[in-house]
């Protein structure tokens, strides 16, 4: 083969995570097809199978790749506020990687490497609360006050990507989210 259509191609798998990033952008994960796929790469109808095995392996990998980047965005949070604006900041900008990672019925999510990718971003939360103080008087625990954290900061990024939030709550999710995350604090 030669031209656009032959196997050299570069980096396929990345390409075809990157028009996987962009269907589900636009029309969110149901609309994605190998098919559509290898279209918009350029390649035969058979290259996605080829890298990814069927639908379910590309969203594994793009879960992955998702769960990577949410770790890398909350690696350099210095305390919980930064954590949970770094979190809504990804959820935002990368809304296709949040669309798929919190759903396990579209990929593999027991793979090896989906568990470790979603381990390393859990550490990186789980460091970010490492300074929330107990109020309750009794013994400190990260890990209820993680998923505290999360369910709050997942939820707030949640209503704010489906546009549920009243419009008093302002135009930029930074912000607003840095509101709702102080009052952990009070």
């Amino acid at each position: 083969m030669t031209g656009t259509r032959g196997y050299h191609h570069g980096d396929l798998p990345r390409a075809l995570l990157d028009a996987a990033v962009e269907v589900i952008a636009e029309s969110g994960p149901a609309a994605l097809s190998l098919r559509d796929l290898a279209r918009r790469a350029g390649v035969s109808h058979a290259a996605p199978a080829h890298h990814f095995g069927d639908k379910a392996g590309l969203l594994t990998a793009l879960a992955v790749q998702g769960f990577d980047l949410l770790a890398d965005a909350l690696r350099g949070a210095e305390d919980l506020l930064s954590a949970g604006v770094a979190y809504v900041d990804f959820a935002v900008g990368h809304r296709a990687h949040f669309d798929v990672m919190f759903r396990p019925d579209l990929y593999r999510s027991d793979g090896p490497e989906v568990r470790a990718a979603r381990e390393r971003a859990g550490a990186a939360l789980r460091a970010g609360v490492a300074g929330l103080a107990n109020r309750d008087g009794g013994p400190a625990d990260p890990g209820r006050d993680a998923l505290a954290a999360w369910s709050i900061v997942h939820g707030f990024a949640t209503l704010w990507i489906a546009g549920a939030l009243p419009p008093r709550v302002g135009d930029d999710p930074r912000e607003a989210a840095r509101i709702v995350i102080r009052r952990l604090f009070e």
